[in-house]
């Protein structure tokens, strides 16, 4: 069972001469990358054996007035939340609305507009989409003009994507390879909605966050009573210092994208995917959310992943696509999780579920020059915490 992040500070410091990790060394690593990456706030949460070890937060959320990051810290979770649009779709599957082998045109006839040059467009299923691999484009809409950029500039309206199907093709065989798209996850999200007879954010409200007791998470603009908490975001690039949009909408991807939460309230959620042998009563209360081997299906791998600038593995370790998660092996260990960038944010979680041990990350400063850079401290952040924190010594 996790434990409050209160709590967190008096754990660590009771185990901490009978714990492997040197936590006072990984929070010094921590806090030098991101002062060296002119990072400005952040929050780090580890988590093992099923309970916070250690949770930091550096920095400042807001610059005028200047406020310091704290537990109540709203941060924007990007791409984390296509994982939570999984486990929605896996919801649906058992209560026996759907298989994850279904063709998406079953759900969404709007389809049969997008041309498709390898045959049938019903050869593209749910679980195809699940694991990046329809293949469908990355980006929502089609931007070509390089000075523009897709985010957090989205469609607001399903018919404008509905528009746009007839322009869309289908890029290689479904199910042939790995290739993001964040226009997937959307049509997940339509497949929710036209299922459930909610919107998309009250069918997550419903059967996931309220559940989760995440009570403090929300989809795209913050609630009135919740806005003072929001971290600002900012970019960093040719050594100038941006401010990126407050409190932004992210219109019809907020199925892949639109998750705001203080990192207190993604811990429930990392407590829910590794579960608690231990407490029977809790263990019935994520059942009720979603049974655990639902959750452990999730993470049968189903593709591998190309090395790209998006997934940096040192040499001996490599990553794979499963169904809304992603694999990273290195060596003996796999991990589970996800990542999230957008509109200065960017956000990372991994588990791994044998051990009940896992982290979270969050930054609210995209620097993207090549002395510092956001993305580049949080893959050397995690291979530092392979080595330091989930491997046995």
């Amino acid at each position: 069972m996790l434990i409050s992040l209160a709590h967190a500070a008096a754990v660590a410091a009771e185990g901490a001469g009978n714990t492997t990790p040197d936590l006072t060394a990984i929070r010094t690593y921590y806090e030098s990358g991101l002062k060296k990456n002119g990072i400005l706030g952040s929050s780090l949460a580890l988590i093992r054996d099923g309970r916070v070890v250690l949770h930091d937060n550096y920095g400042i959320q807001s610059k005028s007035p200047e406020e310091a990051v704290n537990d109540e810290t709203t941060y924007h979770w990007a791409s984390c939340t296509k994982t939570f649009t999984g486990i929605a779709i896996m919801q649906l599957r058992d209560r026996g609305l759907l298989s994850l082998d279904d063709p998406l045109i079953k759900y969404i006839p709007e389809l049969a507009a997008v041309h498709d040059p390898y045959g049938s467009i019903s050869k593209v299923t749910i679980r195809h989409v699940m694991a990046h691999a329809g293949g469908f484009r990355d980006p929502t809409w089609p931007w070509h003009d390089d000075d523009k950029t897709w985010q957090p500039f989205e469609p607001t309206q399903w018919s404008q994507l509905v528009a746009m199907m007839p322009y869309t093709e289908v890029l290689f065989p479904p199910g042939s390879k790995f290739s993001y798209s964040n226009l997937g996850v959307v049509f997940l999200g339509e497949i929710i909605e036209r299922l459930s007879g909610d919107s998309y954010e009250v069918y997550m409200e419903k059967n996931v966050l309220r559940p989760l007791g995440m009570s403090r998470s929300y989809y795209d603009r913050s609630p009135y009573f919740l806005l003072r908490y929001r971290s600002h975001s900012w970019d960093l690039k040719d050594g100038k210092l941006t401010e990126d949009p407050f409190d932004f909408n992210t219109g019809i991807t907020r199925s892949n994208g639109g998750l705001n939460a203080p990192i207190g309230d993604m811990l429930k959620y990392l407590g829910f995917l590794l579960g608690d042998p231990s407490d029977a009563t809790r263990e019935a209360e994520y059942d009720m959310v979603l049974k655990r081997s639902s959750i452990e299906e999730m993470w049968t791998p189903f593709l591998p992943v190309v090395p790209d600038d998006d997934f940096q593995s040192r040499a001996g370790a490599h990553d794979t696509v499963s169904t809304s998660f992603f694999e990273h092996t290195d060596g003996a260990l796999t991990l589970i999780g996800h990542a999230g960038w957008q509109n200065g944010f960017r956000s990372h979680f991994y588990i791994d579920p044998a051990r009940h041990n896992g982290y979270i990350v969050v930054y609210n400063t995209d620097a993207q020059d090549s002395k510092q850079n956001t993305r580049s401290f949080d893959f050397e952040l995690r291979d530092y915490l392979i080595d330091h924190f989930f491997t046995e010594k």
